[in-house]
């Protein structure tokens, strides 16, 4: 018959498993958090020598502040589309060229994304994105749109984007927003294809 203390020891022991096993579920779910981040965003996974790359395109704020602009970037080939979409929104929190103007804030840092088997990505990005937005509706559209439409456009495995701060969901970046959903991609807010063909 188990005595009291090797009760107590076993009991200690599946919960520490348990304890483990939860925060490597959140670790593989979120990923890692970058950490002495000093640019822009975060620094864009360097390729190596001879490493695959595949062209995607990013969005801007066009020069007249009234549209989201198409630019072409190589990125690093990533195999499956979460990692592949890490890969993007790295390069789309990069500094853009001029004279194009960032529609994330600057310094915003990406905690984590998830890919969900229909087609929902959840993108989990450092609190700069909310605590950094300077306001206004218009530049909230295009901060939301710029990072659904990076990943919608470029990646037909994702239908809809949620974006979340510190690992959590949030109403809105600042006010205007509804983000308590994934959002599909729109439109609305690009750049016509005419006018993105003349640049």
């Amino acid at each position: 018959m188990a005595t009291p203390g090797r009760w107590l020891a076993g009991f200690g022991l599946a919960a520490a498993l348990a304890g483990i096993g939860s925060w490597m579920l959140v670790r593989y779910i979120v990923g890692p958090t970058p950490t002495g981040n000093t640019n822009p965003g975060v620094t864009a996974s360097a390729a190596a020598p001879g490493e695959r790359r595949i062209k995607v395109t990013l969005f801007y704020v066009a020069e007249d502040g009234l549209r989201l602009a198409p630019v072409e970037r190589d990125v690093p080939f990533a195999e499956g589309p979460g990692e592949q979409a890490r890969r993007i929104i790295e390069a789309q929190l990069m500094p853009p060229p001029s004279p194009l103007l960032a529609a994330i804030p600057n310094g915003t840092t990406l905690r984590g994304i998830y890919v969900a088997d229909k087609g929902e990505a959840y993108v989990d990005f450092g609190g700069a994105v909310r605590s950094a937005h300077p306001g206004g509706s218009l530049h909230e559209l295009f901060t939301v749109y710029s990072i659904v439409s990076v990943l919608t456009v470029n990646l037909p495995a994702i239908t809809s984007v949620q974006i979340l701060v510190d690992g959590h969901e949030v109403d809105t970046l600042a006010g205007h927003v509804d983000l308590r959903r994934p959002l599909p991609r729109s439109a609305l807010w690009l750049e016509p294809p005419a006018i993105a063909a003349a640049r």
